[in-house]
């Protein structure tokens, strides 16, 4: 191994040192509470060092988002391609796949719906925030691939826009788990988010589904 490669795999190493200290200091503390100061004291850094690899706090907890964002990706591909469930009862694995990616890493979902709503993307470095978006763009229309389908074979209504279906699932899947989220908070003994995400994944397919199918 050469000199600069042996450089750039210390550097990506001290990368994920600090993503991994601000993962765990962002769940304990929020975002708010959390300062540069207490992470670089987790990954035992300098603050000065963090600086060197994440613009700012908005950053270090934007890039977070980026390993969730492509899994996700991946899992969405993973109905879109199966052959084997066709329309309505493409939603059935893909309810699966959204539980999956939830439990793959709760907290890093729970900081990607917050980001997606927060002020915290203009303070984003460009390459960083093209970067974020163009896996978001992937994933929509991964998810509006879904409901084409369904809507070309006659389980859905032609009558809505594949776009817009997919916004609206995804606007319910991060509500119920930030919901639920909320509650588990309070109560460690509520937790209820597979029961209620079944319960509104019935209630958005009885919605969309064809009369005539």
């Amino acid at each position: 191994m050469g000199i600069k490669e042996r450089k750039e795999r210390e550097k990506e190493r001290r990368r994920q040192q600090i993503i991994v200290a601000a993962k765990r200091v962002f769940s304990e503390k929020g975002y708010t509470r959390t300062t540069i100061e207490d992470i670089a004291h987790e990954a035992e850094l300098s603050p000065g060092t963090l600086y060197l690899y994440f613009k700012n706090k908005e950053e270090l907890f934007a890039s977070l988002s980026l390993r969730i964002l492509q899994y996700l990706l991946i899992r969405l591909k993973e109905v879109d391609i199966d052959t084997e469930n066709g329309g309505r009862f493409k939603l059935d694995p893909l309810k699966k796949v959204l539980l999956d990616v939830y439990a793959f890493d709760p907290d890093a979902l729970i900081n990607l719906f917050h980001l997606q709503s927060s002020e915290t993307l203009k303070n984003l470095s460009e390459t960083l925030l093209i970067e974020l978006n163009a896996l978001t763009r992937k994933a929509n229309s991964s998810l509006a691939a879904i409901f084409t389908d369904g809507i070309n074979n006659g389980a859905f209504q032609r009558t809505h826009s594949p776009i817009v279906l997919a916004d609206i699932l995804w606007s319910l899947f991060s509500g119920v788990i930030l919901w639920e989220a909320s509650k588990k908070a309070v109560n460690e003994k509520k937790d209820f988010l597979e029961q209620t995400l079944s319960t509104a994944f019935e209630i958005f397919e009885n919605g969309i589904s064809s009369r005539e199918g």
